[in-house]
């Protein structure tokens, strides 16, 4: 793509994404569900002027993993410790009752199969695909209401972190039916070490920034430290532990919220995120799609496939937390924060595509799932949030 190509789509997409960002909240809506339209409307779905390219969906990755790095910031620890175990329980309701729906859902329009039949994986696939939780639409929902970093928030945070690597042995698991030389033991051993070393690590990165922080407070220096060390954990994470960049990310950010200047860090963090990759990441979304190409014969699908993975996630995860004996406002809000699919929803079905255990038709169901549960989850909880107040953090918020 020449540079100049480059530049006028990117130019393109900051004004449509402020644009319709600020329609959003001129009408009480989430700044990031007017964001997603706007890619829908400037994208291959209606206009064109903006197609979907290698060079956008890197700016998008750094986007989210800039959003991450800013949600770890605002991460309490010792509310995360507190929230720890409801967190892992929800978790697990989030990957197996979706991964249950989606199984029979498939096995209701093409059949019921014995275990151990192709027909049977496939089945099992398409429920592997909803196991999947993408909670950067609410993240910057959140930060939107000032509640990120509150009890509801750090649960959600939490839960959904968890949910990915519970999901990714999940994916591993069943691609390991298709594909014998699939090491499952290989990849939950890689996870737990990912972990093992980012405590470690985690300490002594801890100790340096503090050491840093304390000679030169409230300096550029930290937040371009800090803003490389997300980056080096995310590549990490994925490159040698196999685990989501944007896990990696958070993680940096956690290991860095205990910091006195890690409010001046998210700050500076904002600008960036704010100014052009968060627009990019969220018009992406919409620019994924093509509605015009939508095969008739999979819209009912479709349209099941995204009902089934909304409700899956509200009622397990929502369902738990309820057991668990969180109000009914507080447990649907986990509920809808859990149901946001992304980038995690799309790389499950790309290796299912890869392996042969998914059709490419049903791409177009999942690429719509991702966009429906990225408009109205910040909707939703926007609603929850009314109807049910939580104090709110202080932020300031940068006008649209």
């Amino acid at each position: 793509m020449e540079t100049t190509e480059i530049l006028r789509q990117l130019a393109v997409i900051v004004v449509a994404a402020k644009f319709f960002g600020l329609v959003a909240r001129k009408i009480h809506a989430p700044q990031v569900a007017g964001e997603i339209i706007a890619g829908l409307l400037i994208g291959p779905s209606l206009l064109g002027i903006v197609m979907p390219s290698d060079f956008l969906s890197g700016m998008a990755e750094i986007g989210v993993i800039m959003l991450m790095f800013s949600a770890g910031l605002g991460t309490d620890i010792k509310e995360l410790k507190e929230t720890g175990v409801k967190a892992t329980l929800i978790a697990c309701a989030g990957v197996f009752i979706p991964l249950i729906c989606g199984t029979l859902l498939y096995m209701c329009f093409y059949g019921f199969s014995p275990f151990g039949s192709e027909a049977f994986f496939k089945a099992l696939f398409i429920g592997t695909i909803l196991t999947a939780t993408s909670v950067s639409i609410t993240v910057e929902a959140l930060k939107e209401l000032g509640v990120l970093s509150g009890t509801i928030g750090t649960t959600i945070m939490s839960a959904a972190i968890i949910d990915d690597v519970i999901g990714i042995i999940v994916l591993t698991i069943v691609i390991s039916f298709k594909d014998p030389n699939a090491d499952i033991v290989s990849v939950v051993l890689h996870t737990v070490l990912f972990f093992v070393f980012a405590v470690g690590v985690g300490i002594i990165i801890y100790h340096i920034f503090k050491v840093i922080d304390k000679r030169y407070p409230h300096t550029r220096r930290i937040p371009i430290m800090g803003m490389a060390l997300a980056f080096i954990m995310a590549y990490l994470a994925d490159k040698y532990f196999s685990v989501a960049d944007i896990t990696g990310a958070y993680i940096a950010g956690v290991i860095l919220s205990s910091l006195d200047d890690s409010s001046y860090i998210s700050r500076k963090m904002d600008v960036n995120s704010y100014m052009l990759f968060g627009p990019v990441f969220f018009c992406s979304i919409g620019l994924q799609t093509n509605v015009r190409t939508l095969d008739t014969t999979i819209i009912l699908f479709s349209a099941c496939f995204v009902a089934v993975g909304l409700l899956a996630k509200i009622i397990g995860c929502g369902g738990i937390s309820r057991i668990m004996r969180y109000g009914w406002g507080d447990s649907a809000k986990i509920g809808v924060g859990m149901m946001t699919r992304g980038e995690v929803a799309l790389i499950v079905a790309q290796r299912g595509l890869a392996a042969g255990m998914m059709g490419q038709a049903y791409f177009t169901a999942v690429i719509l799932l991702i966009i429906v549960s990225s408009i109205i989850t910040p909707i939703l909880l926007k609603f929850l949030y009314d109807v049910f107040p939580e104090d709110r953090e202080h932020v300031s918020h940068t006008p649209a």
